[in-house]
């Protein structure tokens, strides 16, 4: 088979516009693409209407917190928030109330397995004293 400059021209155009039309943003019909922190909403008179993206749009914590389990605490993982800084997150759930709580030291491992330190550390925090569940600290001393 034998193709023409033309086209050969022709087919490279659509590929790299195929490709090009993966990376680039949302264009409406006039061509233009929303500004950062708006999105594509639509054409209004021919015109493009962007609006501006609320902030449960980009990081979803709500969602979260309705699959998470009650008082319940788990490992936070990678690519969540709070991955890097804190080692742990839990829905604490009080009196109809849910607040997302990120407790413990992220650089820091959990020597509870001995007497003493557990001890020394539930001394040191006042554990005895922590009762409020939508505090980090009653959660580190429940972990403990």
């Amino acid at each position: 088979m034998k193709l023409t400059k033309e086209e050969l021209f022709n087919i490279i155009k659509e590929e790299t516009a195929a490709c090009l039309a993966e990376y680039e943003k949302e264009k409406g019909a006039d061509g233009k693409a929303c500004w950062d922190g708006y999105k594509y909403a639509g054409t209004e008179d021919g015109k493009d209407k962007c609006v501006k993206m609320e902030e449960t749009e980009t990081i979803d914590e709500e969602t979260d917190k309705d699959r998470m389990a009650c008082n319940k605490p788990r490992y936070i993982k990678k690519g969540e928030a709070g991955h890097g800084k804190k080692q742990k997150v839990v829905k604490a759930c009080v009196k109809g109330k849910e607040k997302i709580v990120r407790f413990g030291d992220a650089n820091m491992r959990n020597n509870s397995d001995k007497k003493s330190n557990r001890k020394n550390f539930r001394s040191r925090h006042n554990c005895d004293q922590k009762k409020d569940k939508t505090k980090a600290g009653y959660w580190s001393c429940k972990d403990w």
